[in-house]
């Protein structure tokens, strides 16, 4: 028997195990009626809790309530009932480490970040410390930081065990919780948690590792992602001292005719870094060990691509047209396959109001990085090292503020068969993807020395996250999408399911 017969063989079988399941492991409907009952019971707690954490922002990159905001998040898990709860350390922001011990045959993973992005864009409606509800058109949502990015998904899951408290239900797993505060920052530290004997023997327990989030679209449909790309976040620093050209102070612009100018030559150096108008990496040597998609991952992705039209998907995003004018399906291939090369900022000389005639001495090109399997982060780093030397750039300097490997799971796994089971069990619409665009530190639980299944999951709708009106869907005026509530019970159902397949 070949290699693809063998493949359609472990795909069948994981399908009708993942269907018997959604039979077989019901929870008793006495017990999720107690649950609900306290989920309706605690909901005005449950949504002020998701407010108060939001108005505490622990920022990485401004080194903002780091010690608060891990003291914050050891407190909400302690008043989940996680015991044994401490921070630990991590050479950067502290970890939060818990268990809850239900006396379970079987133990799961949960993975928090208590950290949020950076809230001073232009554009917000309202403050984005001050939680606010407002009408959207799926219903009523929470705006402000960190309602879907992740705060209101994890303090959904919050909610959930919650509700197995207040209804006397013990838990079907047992759980173990690791939080950072620098998944903002590309995670530079989590792998150092690991280093606690506690942290790493309690995660060698876990059967699988999710991380609670907010997965519907507008319809209710799921795709379940079996990964993500991995990132490497830094700054490219061009100055007149480091190039021992230009000057080592701002000067007046008039001097241009004779004296050089760091910021032309960023700009240089980052030009050298992509073809095709900015869309394609040509650092030398950057897809030496590129992954191409498998055939099967290709089904995967035409499958998700018949759940939205072009239309729908480009009015979500706010995006008029796809590079290349590419269809639908093409662009979407290049989201999941491709590696990419990202400005996130420039920074150099005066931005105030009107002008300044100046030549500045320093300039700044903040720069993100995904990468895929098998890419590793450390050798795209030394790739990027040596391509701006070899064009004679040395002088600039580089930053590297955080980086992780891409991550990968099976679709055979346990956690991804208990999600299909779930979902087959509400009669949601879900497709498989191979990885999601974006990035997550993922590679610390499915890599030496855990290799656990890991992905993102749960019920409804969040959006805008980094961005300006930042939301997350509490009350849902679609049956099918989730709002606080159902996506709680949604928890409380999953891990049910978790019980008896992961």
């Amino acid at each position: 028997m070949d290699r693809r017969t063998l493949i359609k063989g472990a795909i069948a079988s994981a399908a009708t195990l993942s269907s018997a399941a959604a039979l077989a492991s019901a929870p008793p409907a006495s017990k999720l009626k107690a649950i609900r009952r306290a989920v309706d019971a605690d909901f005005d707690r449950s949504l002020t809790r998701i407010k108060d954490w939001m108005r505490l922002p622990t920022v990485a990159a401004e080194k903002l309530n780091v010690e608060q905001g891990a003291d914050y998040m050891a407190k909400l898990a302690t008043e989940a009932g996680f015991t044994r709860v401490r921070k630990v350390a991590t050479g950067g922001n502290p970890a939060v480490f818990g268990v809850l011990d239900a006396g379970a045959k079987r133990t799961i993973g949960l993975y928090f970040m208590y950290d949020v992005k950076q809230y001073d864009e232009p554009g917000w409606s309202s403050p984005p410390l001050e939680p606010v509800m407002f009408d959207h058109p799926m219903g009523r949502a929470l705006r402000g930081r960190g309602a879907c990015n992740h705060k209101g998904p994890e303090g959904t899951f919050l909610a959930a065990i919650h509700a197995f408290r207040a209804a006397g239900v013990p838990l079907p797993v047992n759980l173990v919780l690791l939080a950072e505060g620098e998944e903002e920052i590309g995670s530079p530290n989590l792998r150092n948690a690991l280093k606690d004997a506690e942290v790493l023997a309690e995660l060698q327990r876990a059967d699988a590792v999710f991380m609670p989030t907010p997965m519907q679209g507008l319809k209710g449909e799921v795709a379940i992602s079996l990964g993500a790309k991995g990132m490497i976040e830094c700054e490219l620093i061009a100055s007149g001292e480091r190039w021992d050209r230009g000057a080592v102070q701002d000067i007046h612009s008039g001097m241009k005719a004779a004296v050089d100018s760091p910021v032309w030559r960023l700009i240089e150096a980052l030009s050298t870094l992509v073809k095709d108008g900015g869309n394609t990496p040509a650092i030398d040597g950057w897809f030496e060990h590129y992954r191409p998609l498998t055939d099967r991952q290709r089904v995967m992705l035409a499958k998700l691509n018949g759940t939205s039209t072009d239309a729908e998907v480009k009015a979500s995003l706010g995006v008029k047209k796809w590079i290349d004018d590419l269809p639908l399906a093409e662009a979407m291939e290049r989201m999941t396959s491709e590696p990419t090369v990202n400005i996130e900022g420039l920074v150099a000389g005066y931005t105030g109001p009107g002008g300044k005639t100046i030549l500045p001495t320093r300039a700044t090109a903040k720069l993100d990085f995904r990468i895929v399997p098998d890419m590793k982060a450390a050798d795209c780093v030394a790739k990027l090292r040596a391509h701006l030397a070899k064009r004679g750039f040395s002088d600039i300097e580089i930053k590297v503020s955080g980086n992780y490997d891409p991550t990968e799971t099976s679709e055979t796994s346990g956690l991804v068969l208990a999600q299909q089971a779930f979902l087959d069990r509400r009669g949601l619409e879900h497709t498989i993807t191979p990885r999601i665009a974006g990035s997550y530190p993922g590679y610390i639980y499915t890599g030496e020395p855990l290799r656990k299944p890991f992905n993102q999951f749960g019920l409804g709708m969040g959006g805008k996250a980094h961005a300006p009106d930042e939301f997350y869907l509490i009350e849902s005026n679609n049956p099918k999408v989730a709002g606080l509530r159902e996506a709680t019970m949604g928890h409380v159902e999953f891990l049910y399911m978790l019980a008896s397949i992961a």
